[in-house]
């Protein structure tokens, strides 16, 4: 059954990572439940603290992730247009793969903001401003993700070698 439940944990694990890039997975819940699974495991030492660490910090880190584009967008002055159309670009971008996902929030904000009658120098600021928060929330959900991944591998090896 461990073999099974260590299966599971990794592929969790690895979802998560794929999750740090891809909106459509929520990337730390799904590490942190990878850690969960290995609590199943006979042998498992996980220690409370560890888990209570991982699990503030994923849902620091998913909300985040919701917050920090948004109050970029608004604090570099962009509107509601240019949020939604980073939101649209993202989803869009989806569909051709990593360049898209980092184009499309760039493009969508700015088409966004050029919809609402900003200037264009305006827009463009709001554009990157739009990236950057994109880049930063990924770049802390990536790393996260490889930190659990860490925990879990090293988890998986001292329940077998034990």
């Amino acid at each position: 059954m461990d073999i099974l439940i260590v299966v599971f944990a990794l592929i969790f694990a690895v979802a998560g990572i794929i999750g740090a890039v891809a909106p459509v997975l929520p990337g730390p819940p799904l590490s942190f439940v990878a850690l969960l699974l290995l609590l199943l495991c006979d042998g498992s030492d996980i220690s409370t603290t560890s888990l209570v660490v991982a699990g503030i910090f994923a849902v620091v880190i998913t909300l985040l992730d919701y917050i920090a584009p948004v109050w970029l967008t608004k604090k570099s002055g962009g509107s509601k247009y240019g949020t939604w159309g980073a939101t649209i670009g993202l989803i869009i971008g989806i569909f051709f793969a990593l360049p898209g996902m980092l184009i499309g929030p760039f493009l969508g904000a700015y088409i966004g903001e050029l919809m609402a009658k900003t200037p264009s120098d305006k827009a463009f600021k709001v554009a990157c401003m739009s990236f950057v928060a994109f880049m930063l929330t990924s770049g802390i959900k990536f790393v996260y993700s490889i930190c659990l991944l860490v925990m879990v591998v090293t988890e998986c090896w001292d329940i077998f070698v034990k």
